[in-house]
């Protein structure tokens, strides 16, 4: 097993099925993008940029600014007669009780779960055994209840996880973030007593982890002052910390400053018992080298290629993914996208000991989640983004086909370490989300929960089609719609994409998106476009850098086949995405917006000229490339949606949401978007959460909020005739 961040809320992928059918494209890469000149030398550097102010972040003119846009945006979506009806839907669906509780195994085989609902709205961690998990209506224990801690303490605090210390799991390193930042303080944990220990383990607020090692030793990645951060903002030290009062810190490990962050994890057996502790040297985003660290303190590079990822440790056996094409020391080669195996001691006393291939994905396949029970490796293999699970026997490495249902998404859960039993959780459109328990053993599954119906799916379908981009690559997109959809282009169609980082956009259920949008007559769209990972490593690479621009044709490929079709038209278009997706929209925005009548930017990048200056912006130098080198600038510069804004186009009026919380994304991207946008004469709708964080919901209720403005803004845009607007 790999221990690294065993957050009692284990991540759960959302479930359900849908029919779906295939289509071919039409054919629309003879249109020719209508892209706008930039203003000539716009904030090109940061002595042009005349709103550089705005990445004061708390700044207090900087601050004065994002109130009165507030003010101003929030007067109009709030009072939009629909938005309340809109509102208290989103609430009564984010706060909903009869959701599926994410279950995490514990080492004992119990089952942990983070839980939010209207009464818990920071949430509570909470415990049961699996028996009883598997009824209508567990019994929960509670560990320790968010909302409680942050009024006793007078604090923001958004829990981010816990790091228990194997096999008894009694101990656990809890993460805590101030409205929800990605820096979190660190304290320990007793989960017998429930209480936080005395004189234990406390780490000030920092981006970064730790790693148990033995009751009395932890590995610490974190701000040990000046000179012990990367140009990143992440650590670039690993240092020993022990347990007692001189809390002396030993450095074991040290990356370059223009490294993306150094951290460390450990390799215990089924059992818990620590087989190897590894120290991570991230390069860049998908550069590192892996470095193994003795008893004595001694450090050793292992022979793993760059781009590689370790997934489990099974029976003995590591789990490696490799994202490059590599010659082994034992003179073996491997393909990009293989999983290969060593057995773990063999290999790390002598690295030339033969790897068996496990699995070799191909074209149109992709891995999309590994994991090991005791026994058994668990593979999400999927095809054409239709997703199967796969038992593979380290004996032999033989696989087997879980029996679950097919054309739909699969995603391997928690794992157990006493037996082989697995959660998985199964996916589509239309269909509720279900939760499986699978035995890996025997190939056993059984349906263990579902959710109900949160929105009217009868009378829905949906469709696969593929666009034609502009090298000719065929992009598939998935469209979600009314069997009555009429094919005049007056169908209001949300379009979703995000295109970077290797993320695949995979079927699932969505209840406020069925709420909120499908149902009263919306059609809601997802491009699979290049950058992702939905067909693996390669999809990936082939819109990273110098490619970037290939995803942005990806996406408009799809837009404008969708118009084409006829499934919808430019005054019924719209466009939404966050992060790397907010770079979709704006590159949408000002490349071909002709094509679209509303564009939801979430917490965006934007500014693509100083995006590694801001925050974690350096870490992201390996998707785009460094501005700061004059070739890939050149680049950058064509696409960057910042300087590209231009008078004179056909935009439609945006919104553009942030948080000031957020410590990943700057909010000064969306910050200068809207105020360049505002600059050139445009309506630009613009709201910043003042919590947050990245995910932009500290708390349910400002969840609900979000989501009820953004879907009153494009009912606005999409639904009500041009004349309304």
């Amino acid at each position: 097993m790999i221990r690294t961040l065993a957050s009692a809320a284990a991540l759960l992928l959302a479930a359900g099925a849908a029919p779906v059918a295939m289509a071919h494209s039409s054919d629309t890469s003879a249109v020719a993008p209508a892209v706008a000149s930039a203003t000539p030398g716009f904030a090109t550097s940061d002595a042009a940029d005349p709103y550089i102010w705005l990445e004061e972040v708390e700044g207090e003119r900087a601050m004065d600014w994002v109130k009165a846009h507030n003010q101003t945006s929030l007067g109009t979506l709030q009072g939009d007669p629909r938005y309340e009806a809109l509102h208290q839907q989103a609430l009564d669906l984010v706060q909903s009780r009869d959701r599926i509780p994410s279950p995490g195994f514990t080492h004992d085989g119990h089952v942990d779960n983070f839980w939010q609902d209207a009464e818990h709205v920071r949430g509570i961690w909470r415990r049961t055994t699996l028996d009883s998990y598997r009824t209508d209506a567990p019994r929960w224990e509670t560990i320790l209840d968010i909302d409680a801690l942050s009024a006793a303490e007078g604090a923001n605090w958004v829990y981010k996880g816990a790091t228990c210390l194997a096999p008894e799991e009694r101990y656990c390193l809890i993460s805590l973030s101030d409205g929800g930042k990605d820096a979190v303080t660190i304290r320990e944990f007793d989960t017998v007593t429930k209480t936080f220990v005395a004189d234990g383990f406390n780490l000030p607020e920092s981006k970064g982890g730790v790693t148990w090692i033995d009751h009395s030793t932890v590995l610490v990645s974190r701000d040990f002052g000046e000179g012990s951060l990367t140009d990143s903002g992440y650590p670039r030290t690993v240092r020993l910390l022990k347990r007692g009062p001189s809390a002396d810190q030993a450095e074991v490990f040290a990356g370059e400053k223009t490294d993306v962050s150094v951290s460390s994890y450990t390799l215990r057996d089924a059992d818990g018992a620590l087989q190897a502790v590894l120290l991570n040297r991230g390069i860049n985003f998908y550069e590192s080298e892996t470095w193994l660290l003795n008893d004595r303190g001694e450090t050793t590079r292992l022979e793993l290629p760059l781009k590689s990822s370790i997934n489990a440790l099974v029976a003995g056996q590591l789990v490696v993914t490799t994202d490059q094409d590599w010659t082994a020391p034992s003179g073996q080669e491997f393909k990009t996208g293989d999983v290969i195996a060593w057995p773990l001691q063999a290999w790390l006393a002598d690295p030339k000991t033969p790897a068996r291939l496990v699995l070799r994905p191909g074209e149109r396949e992709a891995v999309e989640g590994i994991n090991a029970t005791r026994n058994k490796l668990v593979v999400a293999l999927y095809e054409n983004v239709r997703g199967s699970v796969y038992v593979y026997d380290p004996a032999d490495w033989s696989r087997t086909r879980l029996d679950l249902p097919q054309n739909v998404s699969v995603g391997v859960g928690s794992a157990s370490e006493r037996d082989d039993k697995i959660f998985v959780s199964v996916t589509g459109y239309l269909n509720p989300s279900s939760l499986y328990l699978a035995d890996a053993a025997t190939g056993a599954v059984a349906l263990t929960k579902a959710l109900p119906d949160k929105f009217d799916a009868s009378g829905m379908r949906v469709d696969q089609f593929e666009a034609r981009s502009a090298d000719g690559t065929m992009i598939p997109y998935f469209v979600v719609h009314k069997d009555a959809m009429a094919m005049d282009g007056s169908n209001p169609t949300l379009l979703y994409g995000y295109g970077g980082f290797q993320s695949s956009l995979l079927p699932g259920y969505s209840p406020t998106v069925g709420k909120l949008w499908l149902e009263r007559g919306g059609v809601y769209v997802i491009a699979n476009t290049r950058g992702g990972g939905e067909f693996g490593p390669k999809w990936h690479q082939a819109a990273q850098q110098e490619n970037r621009q290939r995803a942005h044709e990806d996406f408009q490929a799809v837009a404008q086949d969708l118009i084409t079709r006829g499934i919808t038209s430019q005054p019924h278009l719209g466009i939404m995405g966050g992060s790397q997706g907010g770079l979709f929209m704006g590159a949408m925005l000002t490349q071909r917006p002709d094509l679209i009548n509303a564009a939801v930017i979430q917490v965006p990048l934007f500014d693509m000229l100083r995006f590694h200056k801001l925050l974690a912006g350096a870490s992201w130098i390996g998707e785009y490339g460094n501005p700061d080198i004059p070739e890939q600038r050149a680049w950058i510069e064509e696409y960057s949606p910042y300087q590209r804004l231009a008078a004179g186009q056909p935009y439609p009026e945006v919104f553009i949401h942030t948080s000031t919380k957020d410590d990943r994304v700057h909010p000064g991207h969306a910050r200068k978007a809207a105020a360049r946008m505002e600059e050139l004469g445009y309506p630009v709708l613009f709201y910043e959460n003042v919590d947050g964080g990245h995910a932009a919901g500290a708390n349910l209720r400002e969840t609900a909020r979000r989501i009820a403005l953004e879907y009153t803004y494009l009912t606005r845009r999409l639904m009500d005739e041009p004349a309304q607007q």
